[in-house]
């Protein structure tokens, strides 16, 4: 999982990702926005999981957070979308729209997403 921390001209955090994650980083731009007391609140839910059985989520206006402590699922609010609205032989598009993680990895993108956010922009 490869990913680039940048600042938009507002300077703004944005997070692109690599290939088969670009949900995580749609969540950080769409759903974090630099809310680091949301950071904290995922990062604190991952902890008290961690070897459980419980899981936890968050539904945000775009993408929803879903954790079991071992692993992270992001996916796009849309994926609801009903496959039977389709024409014959057409495929709904969503590789961008679901990311899984393991909770490790997971977790050290959000402390390079803290620390990156309070460093001073350049």
């Amino acid at each position: 999982m490869d990913y680039e921390f940048l600042r938009d001209i507002t300077g703004q955090v944005r997070v692109t990702f690599s290939m088969g994650h670009e949900a995580i980083g749609h969540w950080l731009n769409e759903e974090v926005k630099g809310d680091l007391a949301l950071v904290d609140e995922v990062a604190a839910h991952i902890h008290r999981l961690a070897g459980g059985q419980d899981s936890w989520q968050r539904i945000g206006h775009e993408y929803t957070f879903w954790t079991d402590g071992d692993e992270v699922i992001i996916r796009a609010n849309d994926l609801l979308f009903v496959n039977d609205e389709l024409e014959e032989g057409m495929n709904y598009y969503d590789e961008e729209s679901l990311s899984l993680c393991g909770t490790d990895d997971f977790l050290r993108v959000l402390q390079q997403y803290r620390e990156f956010s309070l460093s001073r922009q350049t």
